[in-house]
């Protein structure tokens, strides 16, 4: 069962792909060790796809890039990533698309905000939270409909953002907190604006990790470094 959801799953052209850290038990040594549990999942009813919603759950002993790279070794499409650096492997394989999320850029800014109260950090998450909006009105829509809005209505709000945090980031300390948020998001400005280019893509990850402990208890998980791990879908 898990095999053949796996082959469904990674023959899929749009895929979101996260990971976790989960307590792995230790037998004789009377406490656990840390892995890694890497999640895919699918879900197109954003934009009215064809499949069904699924996820994936591979177990590995680390975080290394090589695992990621391995589960994807058959998967061609848009891949929606974290921040994680190990995802950049796969920029360099043909056929992966690689698509990242407003929200880590977002929550750099809000938690600065939180710890400063800097105007541009408060404004910041308000423009990115316009560009939520749009999303929220044109979820469930086709592809082509879905990409013609962005371009008249978001694009315009990612250019003049570009632009805006270019000019502030010449204005603040390099080493500040501030600067730091503003650089992450600048350097990401390829994968983030990669939904103004096609109307499956999101702007806001699906971050399916966090939903891993809900799916799996602990007896279920992970024992001596045994892959457990249960596969789920959804209609």
């Amino acid at each position: 069962m898990h095999e053949r959801l796996c082959k469904n799953v990674f023959a899929s052209n749009h895929l979101f792909a996260d990971d976790t850290p989960i307590p792995v038990l230790d037998p004789g040594r009377g406490r656990t060790k840390t892995g890694r549990l890497w999640v895919y999942a699918r879900e197109q009813r954003p934009w009215g796809g064809p499949e069904p919603p699924a996820a994936i759950y591979l177990f590995a002993p680390d975080r290394k890039a090589e695992r990621p790279v391995a589960h994807l070794a058959a998967f061609k499409g848009i891949l929606h990533v974290d921040g994680y650096a190990g995802f950049e492997q796969l920029a360099d394989k043909e056929g992966i698309t690689l698509a990242a999320c407003w929200s880590h850029s977002r929550r750099k800014f809000y938690d600065v905000a939180e710890a400063t109260a800097s105007p541009v950090a408060t404004e910041a998450p308000r423009r990115i939270g316009e560009l939520y909006a749009i999303e929220a009105r044109i979820r469930g829509q086709l592809p082509d409909y879905r990409l013609a809005e962005r371009r008249t209505f978001s694009k315009p709000i990612v250019d003049a953002l570009n632009v805006w945090l270019d000019a502030q980031l010449r204005l603040v300390s390099g080493r500040s907190t501030l600067a730091e948020a503003i650089r992450y998001a600048l350097s990401r400005w390829h994968g983030v604006t990669r939904f103004l280019n096609d109307g499956r893509a999101r702007e806001h990850g699906a971050g399916p990790a966090w939903r891993v402990r809900d799916r799996i208890g602990f007896e279920s998980g992970v024992v001596g470094g045994r892959n457990r791990c249960r596969a789920t879908a959804s209609g």
